[in-house]
């Protein structure tokens, strides 16, 4: 059993990968990384006590980012899911369709929500 964590190239996805990995120390299972980001995902400066396995988003380059973590779920055997959320303004939510949003109604397993503190201009 693994935890997935879905990061991209945002505050929400360094909050999320924080969580995750206190998320694995506490099922004392290993943390899978899918790198929604533009780059490659540093982990040598993340403590060595949990195992680490860093996968990069297959496919084409317009793939919906919701299918490329849910295709990861079953074949890894993980039995949870982190992401990252921000605040969305009524609006937002009602004109905006949203990755975290569709994650969390659509994953087969628990997810893990973590907030991220509001930016300041």
């Amino acid at each position: 059993m693994s935890v997935l964590v879905a990061v991209s190239d945002n505050s929400e996805g360094r909050a999320a990968l924080s969580a995750a990995i206190d998320e694995a120390r506490l099922l004392s299972t290993n943390l899978v990384v899918l790198n929604l980001a533009l780059h490659t995902i540093d982990t040598t400066t993340l403590l060595d006590d949990v195992d680490i396995e860093v996968v990069e988003r297959v496919g084409r380059g317009d793939r919906d980012p919701v299918r490329a973590v849910l295709d990861e779920i079953e074949p890894r055997g993980v039995q949870r899911l982190v992401v990252g959320v921000r605040h969305r303004s009524r609006v937002g939510k009602a004109l905006l369709g949203s990755v975290t949003q569709r994650l969390i109604l659509d994953s087969p397993v628990p997810v893990v929500a973590v907030p991220t503190p509001p930016e300041h201009a």
